[in-house]
């Protein structure tokens, strides 16, 4: 898949209260005492470039210093950015905005930040924000694990979003998948009890992968039938929606044949 569509990676430092799963590249992520990272880490993204054409430019001047953050290691206040008190969801990998976007306006009582590392990408979002007004959107650019780690606290958010995020097929890419252990037992900790991950991918192999570590974390219990949950008897109750808008990728998916999983865990009450 393009890598856009995903904006963090898989190794993490220890959740608070619970050890460590990260293994060997966890230490060079590692920073020193002045913040710095002492080396880089896996990342499950390709840092990419690309241009803002005039438009895009002119909006991203604009909207960008409300909507838009670079990501930190300081602690994020939701409710003064967004400028309100609502349940907290995030998406890691936003792409170019379009699930975003259709989600945001499905559920308006729902404050939503998107991180991505692709600005373009962002900046596609950027102005479809600007254009149709949308009020509960905000973005962060950069490692989706560093928001995970140092910019959300525990048992603040309602809801987890992970579309597509790259497969990396080869075998000895596999370090670089974002959802690994570590990666869900952080996720799983962030999440307030009743919070929902949904995950989609159209990897067979990555989502064999994502199913067993899934399966594996403690915190988290199956709330459709990829899950061992069943869908019909969660999806009412949930406090996000379990629906996803089809975007162009997932189109050219289903039309190369390949078979879309939908994961969707609730954090245990």
């Amino acid at each position: 898949m393009d890598a856009v569509n995903d904006a963090a990676n898989h190794t993490v430092e220890s959740v608070p209260g619970r050890p460590s799963t990260a293994s060997a590249p966890l230490e060079a992520g590692r920073r020193s005492p002045t913040g710095s990272r002492l080396y880089p880490r896996v990342t499950s993204f390709r840092s990419r470039r690309g241009a803002l054409t005039p438009n895009q430019q002119g909006a991203w001047d604009r909207m960008w210093p409300k909507i838009g953050r670079e990501v930190s290691d300081a602690p994020l206040d939701a409710t003064a950015w967004f400028g309100r008190e609502a349940p907290l969801v995030i998406e890691i990998g936003c792409g170019t905005g379009t699930a975003t976007a259709e989600m945001a306006l499905a559920e308006p009582h729902l404050n939503l930040i998107g991180i991505e590392v692709y600005q373009p990408g962002l900046a596609q979002l950027v102005q479809r924000v600007e254009r149709e007004d949308i009020g509960n959107i905000r973005l962060l650019r950069g490692d989706a694990v560093d928001v995970l780690e140092h910019m959300i606290a525990a048992e603040s958010l309602t809801g987890v979003r992970v579309f597509f995020p790259d497969p990396w097929p080869k075998a000895r890419h596999h370090k670089r998948r974002l959802l690994q252990p570590a990666t869900l037992a952080l996720i799983a900790n962030r999440l307030r009890p009743g919070g929902v991950l949904h995950v989609a991918t159209d990897h067979a192999g990555y989502a064999e992968h994502i199913a067993e570590v899934g399966a594996a974390e403690p915190l988290l219990i199956g709330l459709n039938e990829a899950t061992g949950g069943v869908s019909a008897d969660n999806e009412d109750s949930a406090p996000i929606g379990f629906d996803r808008p089809v975007t162009k990728f997932e189109g050219k998916a289903h039309r190369a044949g390949s078979a879309i999983t939908e994961f969707i865990w609730g954090k245990i009450e």
